[in-house]
């Protein structure tokens, strides 16, 4: 059986369209206060002394609220996911714990860490490329670093779509 923190509540705007992914806990307080429709539970249940629940799983709003178009933030784990826990420079896979960001345009010359100038790296290459760009270090891309496009309304990565979403977001396209 899952942990608790593994468990999130998918949110469909009132015309059945996937908006976002929240954990249980935001989708049992938005169900409490009455601002969605419970569509899909999961098996689990919780308990407190005046009733018990099941965790929601996808979640319907009530009422329409307008929603701002879905980006992938950008941190540290999600560009390892672009990325597909892969060094950009040798195509090694070392695990998460060995993985470093390296800037592309290095942080001294002014690079920021957005999704174009971050790129995973092994510390054996992020190290022997220091401060200078690919070119000047002989160490080319194996990819362009890009924004992710939100797949399947802005999960990505290798974490399983829960059973209880799959007709929701097949809906979707």
């Amino acid at each position: 059986m899952l942990a608790l923190d593994h468990y999130r509540t998918l949110i469909l705007d009132s015309a059945g369209r996937p908006v976002k992914i929240v954990a249980w806990q935001k989708g049992v307080i938005y169900d409490l206060q009455g601002k969605v429709t419970v569509l899909e539970s999961y098996d689990r249940v919780i308990r407190s002394p005046t009733f018990e629940l099941f965790l929601p799983a996808v979640v319907m709003l009530r009422h329409y609220h307008r929603i701002r178009p879905f980006k992938v933030r950008w941190s540290k784990r999600n560009v390892f996911q672009r990325d597909d826990y892969t060094c950009q420079f040798c195509g090694c896979q070392p695990g998460m714990n060995h993985l470093t960001i390296d800037h592309v345009l290095p942080s001294s010359r002014g690079g920021r860490s957005t999704w174009e100038n971050t790129v995973a790296a092994c510390e054996p290459c992020n190290h022997k490329k220091g401060d200078r760009l690919p070119t000047e270090a002989r160490m080319p891309l194996r990819s362009t670093p890009a924004r992710p496009k939100p797949a399947r309304q802005g999960l990505i990565g290798p974490r399983a779509v829960p059973v209880e979403w799959e007709l929701y977001l097949a809906e979707a396209g």
